[in-house]
């Protein structure tokens, strides 16, 4: 079995390197790691990997780098700020190889700064070396969708099905990686596997802006619902939780995040709802 790491980047040097760095601690060597940038800043002082070059947007990244791993049974996704216990490769090889009817593998995200101020990469690396693993390391379960920070596709599945990461969705392409896995996962089973394990820095270097990001979180999962690939049933409720929480914690906003910036977004895409005019691409004009 041939494994890709597939990484997309933009504006995170520093962390990237780091990230590629630790990759050498993994027991199972990836076959290829590849890493997609957009400008020759977003690499600096990088090594330990394949680099090539799409235009700004994570979709886009994330296809030219399915289009580049044309030899390769399995890619994996990491965000560039995603830290992998030294067994990952190994537990989701082993993983692939007992459930061929898995398209879709999602580790376990130990600590995910995404939900705070963030993370180091010591602070991740300290994390990690804190966890304590499952008894039963092979532990698989059921999973409505991959998590953008580290999912695995079964390739034969992905060119079979002519599977591609949605360029409608721009920039950070928020609820991308929902639309994506389950895409595959009408063509086989999604699971999440207790053995892979890692920390999500949560890196708030690059982002978007939290304008753009508030709109995309009332605007996207409608659109992922008339699309077909997200059910209504979770795509209003993740709209107005996120409303919600924007508009009560910009009273007292957390110091990483313009709170009242996203609900000025959401209220937006609201907007824009109403009147017909939503689309993701939209945040490209804000």
């Amino acid at each position: 079995m041939r494994i890709a790491i597939g990484i997309a980047t933009r504006g995170r040097p520093a962390i990237l390197a780091g990230v590629l760095a630790d990759l050498a601690r993994q027991t199972r060597a990836p076959d290829r790691i590849i890493v997609c940038h957009v400008t020759p800043d977003d690499v600096t002082g990088c090594i330990g990997a394949e680099f090539i070059t799409a235009p700004a947007g994570l979709p886009k990244q994330r296809n030219a780098i399915l289009d580049a791993a044309t030899d390769c049974d399995v890619v994996l996704f990491l965000d560039d700020d995603f830290l992998c216990a030294p067994d990952y490769l190994r537990v989701l090889e082993a993983a692939f190889a007992a459930r061929p009817d898995m398209v879709v593998a999602t580790g376990t995200v130990v600590a995910d700064g995404a939900n705070g101020p963030g993370y180091s990469l010591a602070e991740g690396a300290a994390l990690l070396a804190a966890d304590m693993p499952p008894a039963d390391a092979m532990a698989m379960a059921p999973h409505f969708n991959g998590y953008g920070c580290n999912m695995a596709f079964r390739m034969d599945v992905v060119r079979a099905q002519g599977i591609r990461v949605d360029e409608r969705l721009p920039l950070y392409a928020w609820y991308e990686d929902i639309d994506v896995t389950r895409q595959l996962g009408r063509h086989g089973a999604i699971l999440r596997l207790a053995g892979a394990r890692g920390v999500h820095l949560g890196s708030k270097s690059g982002r978007v802006k939290q304008l753009r990001l508030g709109y995309s979180q009332v605007v996207n999962p409608v659109y992922l619902a008339r699309k077909g690939t997200f059910p209504w049933s979770h795509a209003i409720p993740s709209a107005a939780r996120h409303c919600l929480a924007n508009l009560v914690r910009s009273l007292r906003p957390e110091p990483w995040a313009d709170r009242w910036g996203r609900f000025r977004g959401n209220m937006l895409g609201l907007w824009d709802l109403l009147r017909g005019r939503a689309a993701p691409e939209r945040i490209l004009d804000l």
